[in-house]
């Protein structure tokens, strides 16, 4: 089975390539562009330098959220457009499962973070039993203090990772009781291999959608939306 996957839910794009378990290619960008510029181009370079015909994918898996607004959108909009054009099915993979995925096999606790804004972040908590990812506390929205409340009640080491760890670190060393560690940077940041490689898991198991029902995962109102009705309630 080829899966094509697709992340643009925070500042780094990627894009990979994944037949029968095996990463044919990764192509990731972690730098100031947007993702309306780079996505695009990202998957026709990886269709070329692989010789892939974008018919012969089986299916397109996405970071479906929570993330930033924008590039839900952006990454939605765009493999929308390819599930349309070539009737293939879309994979709505949870951001945060995704980036979990990352650290497979750790005996630790795996919290992935991204920066929320206002204190909070995306998160949710992790473990993996016999090399399977299993969700301990579903994605949520939360304050990172509330966060490391939660996470100590468990009294087990805590693999942090994603963008919302330089922006919490100091708290989190400060503050959180237990043992914990940063995930590398080789697996610190989303990959898009890890959502093809989670998204073939689901699409065995029949969880995948059409390209017309395909919509990202909020969580929560974007900023736009929650400004709005903070004037809206003024007047």
């Amino acid at each position: 089975m080829k899966v094509l996957g697709v992340d643009s839910s925070g500042m780094v794009a990627s894009v990979a390539l994944v037949d029968s378990g095996v990463t044919i290619a990764e192509y990731s960008v972690n730098f100031k562009k947007t993702h309306s510029e780079t996505l695009l181009p990202m998957i026709d370079e990886i269709m070329r330098m692989t010789e892939t015909r974008p018919e012969s994918v089986d299916a397109i898996a996405v970071a479906a959220g929570p993330g930033s607004f924008t590039g839900l959108r952006i990454g939605s909009a765009a493999v929308k457009g390819l599930g349309l054009a070539l009737d293939k099915p879309i994979i709505a993979v949870p951001t945060c499962h995704a980036l979990a995925y990352n650290a497979w096999g750790t005996e630790a606790i795996v919290c992935p973070i991204m920066d929320a804004r206002r204190g909070q972040v995306y998160t949710g908590i992790y473990e993996f039993i016999d090399g399977t990812l299993e969700v301990i506390e579903d994605q949520m929205a939360i304050g990172i203090t509330d966060l490391l409340e939660k996470l100590t009640e468990y009294d087990r080491p805590v693999i942090f990772l994603g963008d919302g760890v330089p922006v919490f670190k100091k708290i989190i060393d400060e503050t959180f009781e237990g043992a914990c560690m940063y995930a590398p940077a080789h697996m610190n940041r989303q990959r898009a291999a890890a959502v093809a490689t989670l998204g073939m898991q689901m699409y065995e198991e029949g969880i995948y959608e059409s390209a017309d029902d395909h919509a990202p995962i909020y969580l929560r109102k974007s900023q736009a939306e929650r400004e709005y009705e903070e004037r809206e309630g003024k007047k």
